[in-house]
């Protein structure tokens, strides 16, 4: 599911709220040559310690940078906690939200009280909230020229129409793992590409279930 294909493009907001993930410009770029140089076990081992990493992460909360394809940005906090559940909450005067319950991802437009939800293992964001999404899998290391930085690319070639997504980690002590979630990256079905970028990460806070909720535009009630 692209939710820039849910979106009206009627202004700059609207546009960047796209939840089709692209690697972040603050990490590294990514290329999809051969690993070359680097041995099967160091891939291997790097890949195993990502996934030991995004495991570790029980809660987090940060900051977010998101850009679209055309370089507008918008601003805003993400809240995670594993498994399945997320918040995009973007900066005041950007009428929208994204959020994940641990069985739906939705969308949310203020603006036009409109609500949309598909599961979360349809969406390219599976590979980060799905328990059930193998990365070991259907992961793959990613050259990097950069040896501090970790990158991890999900595919699931028998489903194409759940995008590719790429993690972004960077080696630092005190991280869950040893390895901190700088960025994702990731293309839907239809080939659309955004940037997110995280700073200011916080791990293991206490994070209340009904941060996951939201208003529902449609009726007065909270879901």
């Amino acid at each position: 599911m692209n939710l820039m294909k849910l979106i009206p493009i009627r202004s700059f907001a609207s546009a960047a709220a796209s939840a089709a993930l692209v690697v972040s410009v603050t990490a590294v770029s990514l290329s999809s040559v051969p690993l070359g140089a680097q041995t099967t076990a160091a891939a291997k081992s790097d890949l195993a310690g990502a996934v030991a990493a995004l495991r570790a992460i029980d809660t987090m909360r940060a900051d977010f940078i998101q850009t679209d394809r055309n370089g507008r940005q918008v601003r805003g906090v993400l809240t995670l906690k594993r498994p399945g559940r997320i918040r995009f909450q973007y900066e005041k005067g950007v009428p929208m939200l994204i959020v994940a319950d641990g069985k739906a991802l939705t969308f949310v437009d203020y603006e036009v009280r409109q609500v949309q939800r598909w599961p979360i293992s349809n969406s390219p964001l599976g590979a980060l909230l799905d328990p059930n999404r193998d990365v070991m899998r259907f992961g793959k290391l990613m050259p990097s020229g950069n040896p501090q930085v970790v990158s991890i690319e999900v595919r699931d070639k028998a489903h194409p129409e759940y995008g590719v997504i790429t993690l972004v980690f960077i080696r630092k002590p005190g991280a869950p793992g040893g390895l901190e979630l700088s960025s994702w990256a990731s293309l839907d079905s239809q080939n659309t590409r955004t940037v997110v970028s995280l700073s200011n990460q916080k791990y293991g806070i206490a994070v209340p279930d009904n941060t996951f909720r939201y208003n529902d535009p449609r009726q007065p009630a909270r879901r």
